[in-house]
């Protein structure tokens, strides 16, 4: 399966009518929750489908504009939280929160089991009617959710991918990745960092600076926030813009891509750096590379996070330290001058065959 997120093109009635099925989610998932909560307490064993049945023959004929929107809002919100409490049960999240508005506001619809044709420009969703996005999709799926974010909104859905398969290069690429540069390959590319929070850092900061005083909840406060929040998102997408680039492009050119396995919670222990490590996305770089490399068919090599690929000569194979401030790798064994990061990404390269974990 592959998935898609573009934005939609929308007017003001579009708008108004995607907002109420956010809050008819919302209100849904927020009921389900709280009657979870009081079964439970009372020493019963709820589940979401028995939720779902009380909802529909009890509580949903008393309110009569859940009539004007789609059912199915109500039905993903319930199958929404019942793998909530699932992940809860099994360890994997926390105990599920009240939903607030404003906050990850999505909802989910589909066609009643009939696939969802989405061509060119223009969609045709089930109840939505037909709503344009800003890049042409060709894609069959089976639901939609729409999210929210900041002022606009998005379209996002899955749909079977095949792979390619075709042959590709045999030749193994080392990245090491870093705060200075963004990645620098064992071939000598070096992609930059884009440091999107260091550009509008000064601009959140004014703009979180004015808002200190505006009242919670009334217009100016609002307005303020969604400032506040697009600004947020723009960092956030040329960041994922980068990470894009660089996975797409280590993936579709080699045919074994070896990285190192970084402890970025330790490295986020250093204050000083990080700001600059947050800002990176090396968790994200890595979760894109992976799914990448089973599309177009490559290797995902991780070495192991001790192995001394900035250390070690890649000439001589000599051991020495290399603090931050050294940005030349000088090796007094064979006279190697050579910069750190291209130097860590050979060694990468050649660790093939040590310890090494596959992931492709």
């Amino acid at each position: 399966m592959k998935s898609i997120k573009t934005k939609l093109k929308l007017n003001n009635k579009q708008e108004t009518l995607l907002a109420q099925h956010v809050g008819y989610s919302r209100w849904v998932y927020n009921w389900g929750l709280s009657l979870w909560n009081a079964a439970y307490q009372d020493g019963y064993k709820p589940s979401a489908r028995r939720l779902r049945e009380v909802f529909t023959n009890h509580t949903k004929p008393l309110y009569p504009w859940m009539k004007n929107l789609s059912s199915k809002v109500y039905q993903y919100a319930f199958i929404n939280l019942g793998e909530a409490f699932k992940r809860f049960f099994q360890g994997l999240g926390k105990y599920p929160r009240f939903k607030k508005k404003g906050k990850h506001d999505s909802f989910t619809i589909d066609n009643c089991g009939k696939p969802v044709e989405l061509n060119g420009w223009s969609h045709k969703l089930p109840f939505i009617g037909i709503v344009k996005t800003y890049e042409p999709i060709e894609a069959t799926t089976q639901k939609i959710t729409i999210s929210r974010q900041a002022s606009d909104w998005y379209l996002s859905c899955s749909y079977e991918f095949t792979p390619d398969t075709t042959l590709k290069k045999t030749d193994v690429i080392g990245v090491d990745l870093g705060v200075k540069t963004l990645a620098t390959l064992s071939d000598g590319k070096v992609f930059e960092s884009v440091k999107s929070y260091q550009r509008f850092e000064a601009k959140l900061s004014r703009l979180q600076y004015l808002n200190r005083h505006k009242k919670v909840g009334y217009g100016n406060w609002k307005k303020a926030q969604r400032k506040i929040a697009t600004l947020h998102r723009r960092i956030a997408n040329i960041r994922k813009d980068a990470l894009h680039k660089l996975t797409t492009y280590l993936a579709k050119n080699h045919g074994s891509i070896v990285i190192e396995d970084l402890n970025v919670s330790g490295m986020l222990a250093n204050h000083k750096l990080a700001k600059s490590i947050a800002n990176q996305g090396f968790y994200e770089f890595r979760r894109q590379l992976k799914y990448k490399c089973q599309w177009y068919s490559c290797e995902l090599v991780v070495v192991d996070r001790f192995f001394p690929s900035t250390k070690t000569c890649s000439n001589c194979g000599h051991v020495q330290e290399m603090p931050l401030n050294l940005r030349t790798y000088d090796c007094p064994e064979c006279g190697l001058s050579i910069d750190r990061d291209l130097n860590a990404s050979i060694n990468l390269r050649n660790a093939v065959g040590l310890t090494v974990d596959a992931c492709g």
